[in-house]
């Protein structure tokens, strides 16, 4: 009878240490963004944004066009976007504001390497930038 008991107790033990905190979802979906801006899938990445599909036509065109400059600056200033992993400061959650920073470290194709907090919200099970 113990040992039935033992494992069971040690099965949850090993399920609970190896969920992911809600800093870690964030920060791997945030990094799944980043990789389509690195891609070159502007569409797809601004689809990702919390409550995009909500937005007039005129100022999401707007958004998409902000979007598009600043992956051109990127290009400009460091070749484009070689990698993006999570950091290891992984994030933070602001409770007050509902919204989890998630970092990420960029390597950038000229060599340099730059950590960003993208802001990200939880909506309908699925993790947006805000």
């Amino acid at each position: 009878m113990l040992r039935p008991l033992c494992l069971f107790v040690l099965s949850m033990l090993l399920l609970a240490c190896s969920s992911t905190t809600r800093e870690e979802q964030a920060a791997e979906s945030a990094k799944a963004c980043y990789e389509l801006l690195a891609a070159d899938d502007v569409i797809r990445f601004m689809e990702q944004k919390a409550g995009v599909d909500t937005l007039d036509s005129d100022y999401a065109e707007q958004l998409l066009q902000a979007v598009r400059q600043y992956q051109s600056d990127i290009r400009q200033k460091h070749g484009g976007i070689r990698a993006v992993e999570v950091s290891p400061n992984i994030g933070s959650t602001d409770t007050t504001f509902n919204v989890t920073h998630a970092f990420l470290l960029i390597s950038y194709a000229d060599s340099t390497q730059e950590e960003i907090s993208v802001p990200m919200v939880e909506h309908q099970g699925r993790w947006l930038m805000k």
